[in-house]
């Protein structure tokens, strides 16, 4: 049986679709875009600040259905811009520090609400 994971610590759907789906142990988190979910508002001030509001959602998805950064095995990032690749790469690497998982990085031409950075993974019990 598969369970919604929805939390106010992560931001609502802005679509048809859930934050994440925990099924047989593994946990597939939607897109994350920097949306604080106290303030409903994008945080898109810097590169940096984005990555980090990303990677603080998806840390809150993780945790609520009782796992940690440890558990990601693959991670996808979407970038508008690929120039921003090795400001990210550093935002990024502070929550994997032992054995990051597999990923791939694309650069696209347009993300939901006009953000600069969606990051989706899955993740292992």
């Amino acid at each position: 049986m598969k369970k919604a994971i929805q939390i106010p610590g992560a931001p609502a759907p802005i679509g048809p679709y859930s934050q994440a789906i925990l099924k047989s142990g593994t946990l597939y988190v939607s897109g994350q875009i920097p949306l604080n979910p106290k303030t409903n508002e994008l945080v898109q001030d810097t590169i940096e600040n984005a990555t980090n509001q990303v990677m603080q959602n998806i840390n809150a998805l993780l945790l609520e259905a009782g796992m940690t950064m440890e558990n990601v095995v693959k991670c996808s990032i979407f970038l508008k811009d690929l120039s921003n690749f090795s400001v990210v790469n550093e935002i990024y690497s502070q929550y994997f520090r032992s054995m990051p998982p597999a990923r791939e990085t694309v650069q696209v031409s347009k993300l939901p609400m006009d953000v600069e950075i969606e990051i989706s993974c899955i993740a292992i019990l």
